[in-house]
């Protein structure tokens, strides 16, 4: 099949042992580095060292971090320095670090002075990574026996938090950094802008930043203006209002204060002086969550003046830390990125200092953490001194033009709302709803002879939604198995609990199935049916599905909420491999940095992305409690914006369907989207 590699024997790809031939290099032993680094320069090969001391069982994990370049003092990427900076901040020894050369030229002899003293790592080469590393990006962790990976940077850490913690559950301020109900950098970066600005866009823009050696000086990036910007926003916590009312309170008493002594009050919401001490209620709400021995003092009853204020009234809380009062997982991965940049400012661009007030106050403050400068020290990173900011927050506020993605959709007088208006233009240029034929809707597999762990009904839902979900399998599989070929690697994007991965997998042993899923309970329990099964053509990848760059043959997705469905289609269009979605969620389709609407050449010429959206929202009134009327509407506003999905493939080259699927009542999201890549030489649909 075009554009994948066949692995004939999937059992075999799941190696997981790093080679014992590595390097190791450690803080407390400073010369082992380099002494393997100037025996290959002298034509000897490094030393050997085997991985002994540690009982190996099924939970030890392997953590593989990227090691490649140095560019002004930045020896690492800047996602290797983040997450080294979190294992020295948790002192968590529960993994064994990888430093895997991007380059085989790489000097590590520069590592004694970036790593902890307590840290031990061992250096190896790409491709003695196990074969499921090989296929995703770096920072990753893998379990023992090399099926089970975590890739990216925030599922990396926020995983290295929860070690931590279960290593040690007295430090509960660990847990702490996971923020209010444990969601600091939870969302995925493809639907969260805060996760992708976080994990991708700072330290991408930082690192070009570094590396940017032209003659007039480096542009700053667009990234760090916007993480300026989000910094003036005012923030919103679960109790807001209390600490909304503290403040009005504490502004209230002081312009008292002031008028008794004859000075000029301060008007509303003025900030406070960044060497003020720290009585604003945000930073006493900060310093109490951080101190953790000790308990904040119960706040009095508040007079009624302030318990009677209208919400307009009360005074926005202001960033103490990157996402509001408390100190997080987002402000350990911007501190790294921060620094450095700060550095080349100060070195290079001095005069631009003066521009970024309230990232150098975050940055002179996140200091005061606990733990932070003893951790900064420990990962060779030398705070700088820099002068305090005469701009207060409210004065310095950021044009559009300087934040990337805040420019509005320009307006379309021609716009008539509705989904009628819509269907006729685009039926003025011969577009209409139409289904192509489903290949075999009578087909289903004998689930009364499978085994129990196949079943959707393993998933613990009612006995009607397992039905409903074992006929929308019948439709996928029927599919999948008529285009498979053994050998071929099956990837399950969005898996959820693995009902279609685990499906394909028991249906198919001579292939290997890839399940991807951002949430670890939902890949967990899918490993645990697998395992009931006794499956071993099966990987596990807890990942953005952007993470996951291993080439497939066929990428299947059922119900892939939103944009998703389209992430999916356009990753398996990059590897040149079959797909199969069923969407969902159309109402929460939206222009994004990777997807933009409409898709396809034809639908641009005919509709605007209002139009589109209008399509979008409509197509998720399908649901049986819906008058069958407008229902009706909601299925072919459905069909439009897949069509929409269907011929942007078919600009590529591909070959598309879309297929109702049956029985119609398996789900109000029934459509089926089949498209197979140029060339293609199997059985047709």
């Amino acid at each position: 099949m075009a554009g994948g590699t066949a692995a004939s024997q999937p059992a075999e790809a799941t190696r997981s042992e790093i080679p014992s031939g590595s390097r190791s290099c450690r803080g407390a032993s400073r010369t082992r580095g380099a002494d393997a680094t100037s025996s290959r320069r002298r034509g000897q090969a490094p030393k050997q060292r085997k991985m002994k001391g540690v009982k190996r069982d099924l939970t030890e994990e392997y953590l593989c971090l990227e090691f490649s370049h140095q560019t002004e003092g930045c020896i690492f990427p800047l996602h290797t320095s983040v997450t080294l900076f979190l294992l020295s901040y948790c002192d968590c020894k529960i993994f064994k670090v990888y430093l895997v050369l991007a380059k085989e030229s790489a000097d590590a002899s520069v590592l004694k002075h970036a790593l902890s003293r307590d840290l031990e790592v061992e250096i190896i080469g790409r491709p003695e990574l196990p074969a499921i590393v090989q296929n995703c990006c770096l920072p990753a962790v893998v379990e023992r026996p090399g099926t089970f990976c975590r890739a990216g940077l925030a599922v990396v850490l926020r995983h290295i938090i929860q070690r931590a913690y279960e290593a040690d559950p007295s430090q509960k301020e660990f847990l702490q950094l996971l923020g209010f109900k444990k969601t600091c950098l939870k969302a995925c970066a493809e639907v969260s802008q805060w996760t992708r600005l976080c994990e991708v866009a700072i330290p991408s823009a930082v690192e070009g930043f570094l590396g940017d050696s032209s003659t007039r000086g480096p542009a700053i990036p667009g990234a760090v203006l916007q993480l300026e910007r989000k910094l003036s926003e005012p923030v919103r916590v679960h109790n807001d209002d209390k600490l909304r009312r503290q403040k009005l309170k504490r502004q209230q008493a002081a312009r008292a204060k002031e008028k008794a002594q004859g000075q000029a009050p301060k008007t509303q919401g003025a900030a406070e002086e960044p060497g003020s001490p720290p009585a604003s209620p945000e930073l006493s709400e900060a310093l109490s969550r951080l101190k953790v021995q000790e308990e904040p003092a119960p706040a009095g009853r508040e007079p009624a003046r302030i318990r009677k204020a209208r919400a307009s009234e009360l005074p926005p809380l202001e960033h103490v830390f990157a996402e509001g009062l408390y100190f997080t997982l987002a402000d350990i991965v911007l501190l790294p990125c921060v620094h450095h940049f700060l550095a080349i400012v100060c070195k290079k661009l001095s005069a631009k200092l003066e521009e970024f007030p309230l990232l150098v106050a975050w940055y002179q403050r996140i200091q005061d953490v606990p733990r932070v400068k003893a951790t900064a020290s420990q990962c060779g990173i030398q705070f700088l001194h820099l002068p305090q900011s005469r701009t207060s927050s409210r004065e310095r506020q950021l044009c559009p033009a300087e934040a990337p993605g805040a420019e509005e959709q320009p307006s379309d007088p021609s716009f008539i709302g509705g989904p009628r208006p819509t269907m006729t233009k685009l039926m003025d240029k011969g577009i209409e709803a139409v289904f192509s034929p489903h290949p075999c809707p009578t087909w289903t597999l004998d689930w009364d002879n499978l085994p129990a762990a196949v079943s959707p009904k393993e998933g613990k839902m009612s006995s009607d939604r397992a039905l409903r979900k074992q006929q929308q399998l019948n439709n996928l599989a029927y599919v999948v198995t008529s285009q498979a070929k053994p050998g071929d690697k099956i990837v399950d994007f969005c898996s959820g609990g693995g009902h279609v991965g685990i499906v394909l997998a028991h249906l198919l042993p001579s292939c290997q199935v890839i399940l991807i899923e951002s949430k670890e309970l939902s890949l967990i329990r899918a490993k645990k049916r697998c395992d009931e099964l006794g499956l071993s053509n099966t990987w596990f990848i807890q990942a953005n599905m952007e993470y996951f760059t291993g080439a497939f043959n066929l990428g299947v997705a059922l119900h892939a909420c939103g944009v998703a469905t389209d992430m999916v289609i356009e990753r398996c269009i990059r590897a040149g491999a079959t797909f199969v979605t069923c969407p969902c969620c159309y109402g929460f389709i939206q222009n994004t940095s990777k997807c933009q609407f409409p898709k396809s050449e034809q639908f641009k010429k005919t509709l605007s992305y209002k139009e589109h959206m209008i399509l979008c929202r409509f197509a998720d009134q399908t649901a049986v409690q819906i008058p069958p009327q407008r229902r009706l509407i909601g299925k072919q506003c459905m069909c439009l914006v897949d069509l929409d999905r269907a011929r942007a493939a078919e600009e590529r080259g591909y070959s598309v369907q879309v297929i109702s699927m049956e029985p119609e009542s398996c789900s109000p999201k029934n459509n089926m989207i089949v498209g197979l890549p140029p060339g293609h030489k199997g059985a047709h649909i």
